[in-house]
């Protein structure tokens, strides 16, 4: 009797329908749509971009990179890398450790204060600054007194795009330390293990692979952040375009190629910041399956 009543329920399981269990011509379609939707607005551009910069030759590539004002460019959003993704860095970690291990009054609100670069438009972002430090805005007069250039120059570039990352790594170590709860930093603190030791053996290693996919998608919109940076940077050739602000400049004056040549130049640091991407999605899966 109690086999055959295991029996009927299996039975019964086993002759509903399976939710993946869709018609062939459903997943065709599927996957149809989702080709031709990743052909012409994915690999259709980009195809495009790699013919522009390559169709006159390598040599004048080369060239479009290497002249004066690319080059000042690239080093320019190099240097606002090194400057934006490590202090984000150090933010989003110290944000999130203090939204997941403790309890305090304006929690959310802070959340949501946290979230306010993913609602405003860059490009408003850039006007605020204006505002705020341009020279007829609130503390112009004050900056000025002083011998003190924030906007038109490279401090104002660094703070919107600063403004402008700063929720990706926090957003992406709040769920996690979230999920992981702090009872192992308690057992640390209460086996005697100071704080900086109890961050740097217990917590860190538990969200390295957050930490380092926040930095990843922190790095690529820096790399691309177009609209708040023309606003502050003036624009100034050779001294405060970065690698997008100089595209515009080349393709409004005609000059395709060396547009396009700086293009893939951005689109090849893209493509390296997806793979690091994938990787650490790989590594992560792989350690949860591992756990």
């Amino acid at each position: 009797m109690s086999s055959l009543a295991q029996t009927q329920p299996a039975l019964a399981a086993a002759s509903l329908p399976k939710a993946t269990a869709e018609p062939a011509w459903v997943k065709w379609t599927l996957v149809t749509v989702a080709l031709t939707f990743l052909t012409l607005f994915l690999v259709l551009p980009l195809s495009v971009v790699l013919y522009g910069a390559f169709e006159l030759g390598v040599k004048v590539w080369w060239d479009a990179i290497t002249e004066p004002d690319a080059l000042a460019a690239i080093r320019l959003t190099l240097f606002v890398l090194v400057i934006v993704v490590p202090l984000n860095a150090i933010f989003g970690i110290a944000i999130a450790w203090a939204i997941a291990k403790f309890e305090f009054k304006g929690k959310t609100l802070l959340i949501s204060i946290i979230d306010m670069p993913f609602a405003i438009s860059p490009v408003v972002v850039g006007l605020i600054f204006v505002i705020l430090f341009g020279s007829q805005g609130w503390l112009g007069p004050w900056l000025s007194a002083h011998d003190i250039k924030i906007v038109f120059a490279v401090p104002g570039i660094i703070i919107v795009i600063l403004f402008g990352t700063l929720p990706f790594v926090a957003r992406e170590l709040i769920p996690l330390m979230q999920q992981q709860g702090k009872e192992e930093e308690e057992a640390s603190l209460t086996l005697g293990a100071s704080g900086w030791k109890t961050f740097w053996y217990v917590t860190l290693p538990n969200i390295k692979w957050g930490l380092i996919y926040g930095v990843v998608l922190c790095n690529a919109r820096a790399m691309g952040e177009f609209g708040a940076v023309a606003i502050v940077s003036g624009r100034i050739r050779g001294e405060t375009n970065t690698m997008p602000l100089h595209i515009e400049v080349l393709y409004n004056e005609y000059m395709f190629t060396a547009a396009f040549a700086v293009s893939s130049l951005l689109t090849g640091l893209a493509l390296v910041t997806i793979v690091i991407k994938s990787w650490v999605e790989y590594k992560d899966e792989r350690r949860h399956k591992t756990a």
